[in-house]
């Protein structure tokens, strides 16, 4: 630290902020060292890693722009006074931020900024292993236009046509003459479909022209006379797969996929500009873009730092899948909770035993209860009477199943399940059918278990979360939902660019909250204290006063 540097400092703040408060407390956060992997060993010399990281973080926190924060190290002498800077530094150009955010994602160093912050609060005694964590999601969106069926295909060929009239102008020219379309006409600007279908042509025969040329392009691309590194450009790296999704084409021409015939929404592509997005769907809200997970400890005596980042595809739709993930990274920085708190999302039978046995961990959260498509409460797999020795089980109405079989679930996940039946005839006359099997089945009751561990701890599970005391101890997760509004208005962490970027976004915003945190924590305000609110009219001194 320059000594003129600290002098300046001190008597421009004399009550300190939070740049120099975080100097005071945590020194210099982010070590060269950290970031060595990213830069190599020769060339000529490059900008401190570490200053890039801290400033990147408090750019989070200030949600400033690259070039607000580069002008940033430039003015203000607390910041200088944080990087430990000459107060005639000038700083760096604004683009170099950038360029450092690109060099962490290639190198996968996304984390590595949280990770130290987390290991100084530790070694701080701010964070500790074996306390309660609670974890919570929210929807990230792609910071790309939403787009339907017939603007996807044709804007994805639209990019890939403007990325080669920039790479290739001659080889483009002389591969669309081959083919007499209006080229300029269909893909000569972005693609809107407000504006109805040129040429009075109906919604497929558009589509198939379109498709028609986005295989001529192909085909020219491919060509054994074309340029090799014409294969290499991005957007017609995203045409390809983009036409396998959404046509086939045969001896009888180009045929325009529909309905089962289309990819899963986990694999298909959403828009041209950010091939990562998938479309997902939660409730009633549906979105673009990502999802966030976010942990956090949550014990009364120490601050609440967020502990760990995941950053899902939209089109995962279960919470549950992003736990292992979670454990693993908490894992490897010595911060496994003892008890994590988190919503019916993330309670499976399976997250129930693997957080148990893996990890240790009491994963405290409600079950999702049994229900038809009626919304009416039916019977679950508590009012069986199932005996695996003997591979059978008995109805709620004494009815024995006809048949017991192994299985897998179909899903990517590829659980090992039980499926049982019962005879149809049987459920088609009991009484108790209404509770059993949707009301026009024409098929008995069918059970799908889980092995015996996983079924008795969703059991238990379901039993223990209608208690009093159960519901006391589930009752802290709710706070949760303030970090959510923290880390998406304070850091304007909802809009993402892509996959990686985004993840990275996540990790600094995650940093910044927790700096913040970190700095309210030892400036003496706790988050279990009760705030009063300050009178300052004469109604609320006159009714404060005690009575005589």
């Amino acid at each position: 630290m320059p000594e003129l540097t600290r002098q300046v400092a001190r008597a421009a703040f004399p009550k300190g902020s939070l740049a120099i408060r975080l100097r005071d407390s945590l020194g210099q956060a982010f070590d060269d060292v950290l970031f060595v992997e990213a830069f190599p060993s020769d060339g000529r010399p490059a900008a401190s890693p570490g200053v890039l990281a801290m400033v990147s973080v408090m750019q989070c926190a200030e949600r400033l722009s690259d070039r607000q924060a580069a002008e940033a190290v430039r003015a203000p002498i607390d910041w200088k006074y944080l990087l430990g800077l000459d107060l005639d530094d000038s700083g760096f150009v604004h683009s170099m931020l950038a360029r450092f955010r690109a060099r962490l994602v290639a190198h996968g160093l996304e984390e590595r900024v949280l990770d130290s912050v987390l290991e100084a609060a530790a070694g701080q005694g701010l964070l500790r292993r074996g306390g309660r964590q609670r974890t919570d999601t929210t929807r990230v969106v792609a910071d790309v236009r939403l787009l339907n069926r017939m603007e996807f295909v044709a804007e994805t060929l639209r990019a890939a046509l403007e990325a080669l009239a920039a790479a290739a102008p001659d080889w483009l020219e002389q591969a669309l003459a081959e083919r007499e379309t209006d080229w300029l006409g269909r893909y000569g600007q972005c693609v809107d479909s407000w504006h109805g279908l040129p040429d009075g042509q109906d919604r497929d025969s558009w589509l198939r022209q379109v498709g028609e040329d986005g295989f001529h392009l192909l085909s020219a691309a491919w060509r054994p006379g074309a340029p090799d590194w014409l294969h290499r450009i991005p957007a017609l790296q995203t045409l390809r797969p983009a036409w396998v999704q959404q046509y086939h084409r045969n001896e009888g021409g180009v045929r325009v996929r529909e309905c089962e015939d289309l990819p899963p929404g986990h694999q298909r592509l959403a828009s041209p500009y950010d091939t990562d997005a998938r479309y997902g769907i939660k409730k009633t809200t549906g979105w673009t873009g990502y999802c966030l997970h976010l942990t956090e400890t949550c014990d009364d005596d120490a601050p609440r730092p967020i502990t760990d980042i995941a950053t899902t595809s939209a089109a995962d739709g279960d919470d549950s899948q992003a736990l292992p993930g979670i454990h693993t990274r908490l894992a490897g920085r010595e911060l496994l909770p003892g008890e994590q708190l988190v919503d019916s999302g993330y309670v499976t039978a399976g997250t129930l035993v693997a957080a148990r046995q893996e990890h240790g961990i009491d994963l405290v959260g409600p079950a999702r209860r049994i229900t038809g498509g009626d919304g009416r409460e039916r019977f679950g797999h508590d009012d069986f009477q199932t005996d695996d020795a003997r591979r059978q089980a008995v109805c709620p109405a004494g009815q024995t199943s006809i048949s017991w079989a192994n299985t897998r679930s179909s899903r990517r996940t590829r659980v090992p399940l039980v499926q049982i039946r019962f005879d149809a005839a049987a459920c088609h006359d009991c009484p108790l059918r209404s509770r059993t099997t949707a009301g026009n089945s024409k098929w008995g009751r069918a059970l799908t278990l889980r092995e015996p561990a996983q079924r008795a701890a969703l059991q238990q599970r379901r039993r223990e979360q209608d208690t009093d005391a159960w519901r006391a101890r589930y009752r802290p997760r709710g706070g949760i939902e303030a970090t959510v509004s923290q880390i998406v208005h304070r850091t304007d962490a909802r809009p993402s660019r892509t996959a990686p970027a985004t993840h990275l976004g996540h990790c600094l915003a995650a940093t910044a909250v927790n700096l913040i945190r970190i700095d309210t924590w030892q400036q003496g305000h706790r988050p279990d204290r009760t705030r009063t609110r300050t009178r300052t009219n004469h109604l609320c001194h006159l009714l404060a006063r005690p009575s005589k």
